[in-house]
């Protein structure tokens, strides 16, 4: 029986490393569609497709090289989400004394945000009359390292805060030729401007909001406001039915803790719609529960050191969204990366969270086939478009891949367009 088992555990490794290899053909196809000549050989390309199965790579291009990830960095919130925050958010410390109850936000930022649940803020504050906010915990700024300043009234673009409301954006909706605005406080500041622009603008240095009655349009539909203290007490307030206070009070060692929402529908949105504020405040959330403070370089220093210690590269990696041109990666990282996610999450759940195509998601429009084929997560920003997932064969197999592209003179829809061509070879030989 001993010998039997052994044959059949040599002969199992033998053809599941058979099937894993491409043939001469097949290689040299892909050399075609991404080596020299073709449209990838214009700018930098990263290429590696990995057998999960049989854990071979079975083609790869520049995979040592590193590239700008954009929103692909959200698989390193992801997995540091998954690792550290466990199944719930971190949404509140505090302490009470009588009718007060001081608080300082652990970067939940639920509340009052598109459709996520919503802790209940009323029930938990219901047994206090009087409130005290601190965010003296807070040591990671409003916005990231190597964030681009005329962002800043863009939505992906919205501030980062201990306890977020409102996901501090400003909503815009047009009445007529004009826009409404809520929350309505923020009314009183939306003023009427001749100059050349169509939608609502803020003002760089505050909470001033222009339009023009002439071009207005509408079509940005959420503007970020710039926060502090005073006005997140102001907006708590108008929530709340309460009094409430600011106090920047340092955290004290003995304490409770309050979770107020399932983290998995916070971790959907993030990756289904690459949402860069639920990424950011994911990262705000994972230093609050390993140090009790709001440090999301302390939080990535701690992830690199310890569970992410084997990848083959090391990441340069300083934001949870991708926003900043300072993330650098490597394709071959990336694989390591989203196989460490793969072998922990159950496959139902991955499939919820990874964007199909032509299905859900930033997917939604691109790679469309009859049978969907593609489950990955983008990035794009200016010059840079990569994709990073499962691509499952026609043989039904699934294999993770790495496809990264920076450096480029043309649109990103052009260049997703030549990397679809590329991965419809691949899914018909594998």
């Amino acid at each position: 029986m001993r010998k039997l088992l052994i044959l059949l555990l040599l002969t199992v490794s033998f053809y599941s490393r058979v099937f894993a290899q491409l043939n001469r053909d097949q290689y040299l196809k892909l050399e075609s569609a991404l080596g020299d000549g073709s449209f990838f050989s214009g700018h930098l390309t990263g290429f590696m497709l990995y057998d999960l199965d049989s854990q071979t790579v079975l083609y790869e291009k520049n995979s040592h090289q590193r590239f700008i990830p954009a929103s692909t960095t959200k698989l390193l919130t992801l997995f540091s989400s998954l690792i550290v925050l466990n199944d719930s958010t971190q949404t509140l410390r505090y302490v009470t004394e009588g009718n007060t109850i001081k608080i300082w936000g652990s970067g939940d930022p639920s509340w009052k945000y598109k459709t996520l649940y919503q802790p209940d803020f009323q029930a938990f504050l219901a047994p206090y009359e009087h409130v005290i906010f601190s965010d003296a915990n807070m040591m990671s700024p409003a916005f990231g390292y190597g964030w681009q300043w005329d962002d800043y009234y863009y939505n992906y673009s919205a501030e980062r805060t201990s306890l977020p409301i409102y996901g501090n954006l400003v909503q815009v909706k047009k009445v007529g030729n004009a826009p409404t605005v809520f929350p309505p406080s923020f009314q009183p500041d939306v003023f009427p401007t001749n100059r050349s622009i169509r939608e609502l603008e803020r003002d760089f240095h505050s909470n001033k909001f222009y339009y023009n009655p002439n071009n207005f349009r509408a079509r940005e539909e959420f503007i970020p406001f710039i926060t502090s203290p005073d006005l997140f007490i102001k907006l708590a307030a108008d929530v709340i039915n309460k009094d409430w206070s600011y106090q920047a009070d340092s955290l004290p060692a003995i304490h409770q803790e309050w979770r107020g929402a399932p983290l998995f529908p916070i971790l959907k949105e993030m990756m289904l719609e690459s949402d860069n504020f639920l990424a950011e405040q994911l990262m705000l959330m994972v230093s609050d529960r390993l140090f009790q403070r709001l440090d999301t370089e302390r939080a990535i220093e701690y992830m690199l050191k310890t569970y992410l210690y084997d990848l083959p590269d090391k990441p340069q990696w300083v934001d949870g969204s991708g926003l900043s041109r300072h993330d650098l990666i490597t394709p071959r990282t990336m694989v390591a990366l989203f196989e460490k996610i793969y072998r922990m999450v159950p496959d139902h759940q991955l499939f919820e969270l990874l964007p199909i195509g032509g299905k859900s998601g930033t997917l939604e429009n691109s790679y469309k086939a009859e049978q969907p084929y593609i489950f990955a997560k983008t990035g794009t920003m200016s010059n840079n478009h990569s994709l990073v997932g499962l691509i499952r064969g026609k043989s039904g197999r699934y294999y993770s891949f790495a496809f990264m592209n920076s450096n480029y003179p043309w649109k990103a829809s052009e260049v997703r367009r030549e990397m679809e061509k590329v991965m419809v070879i691949i899914r018909d030989m594998i």
